[in-house]
């Protein structure tokens, strides 16, 4: 298990940043398929996507929204976050093997309910940006450090 603490409202300064790194594979666009139903040859088939206009697999887009998620979520504000709203907007595909830093920037903070808005940006491993949005948040208004569960193990096809 890991701990993980969060930044309540009251803590949370305009400008503050926070950055997570992850890089893709083929076993994260299986599983996300299975997820979200989204089935799609082009991330799925790599002799199918192959002669797409990609070259080859790429990962779904919601894919590169749920790092987002999982950077708010973990990490800024994190633990007793409530997410709100998200806008995005893919700028290039994401393919299996980049290696992906999701940058939250906090952008706002309203006065009267502790709502946060933090602007997002995804790059790969080029420092190229394959996805742009912003993020509103309700923030917690108390600090916690909690431990995180342990996720079973997920075999796809026997392995």
């Amino acid at each position: 298990m890991t701990s993980i603490s969060n930044r309540p409202f009251d803590e949370i300064v305009i400008g503050e940043q926070c950055q997570r790194t992850h890089t893709v594979t083929e076993r994260d666009l299986v599983l996300f398929a299975a997820v979200s139903g989204d089935h799609n040859p082009v991330h799925l088939d790599a002799e199918y996507a192959a002669t797409t206009a990609f070259g080859g697999q790429i990962a779904h887009g919601m894919f590169t929204g749920g790092l987002i998620s999982a950077a708010l979520a973990m990490q800024l504000p994190g633990p007793g976050t409530v997410y709100m709203g998200q806008t995005l907007s893919f700028r290039k595909p994401v393919m299996i093997g980049d290696s992906l830093t999701v940058v939250l920037t906090v952008r706002e903070k309203h006065t009267e309910k502790p709502i946060v808005t933090l602007d997002c940006s995804v790059t790969n491993q080029h420092g190229k940006t394959v996805a742009t949005g912003e993020s509103v948040v309700m923030a917690p208004t108390t600090s916690v450090t909690i431990d995180t569960p342990d996720l079973p193990n997920i075999s796809i096809n026997g392995k």
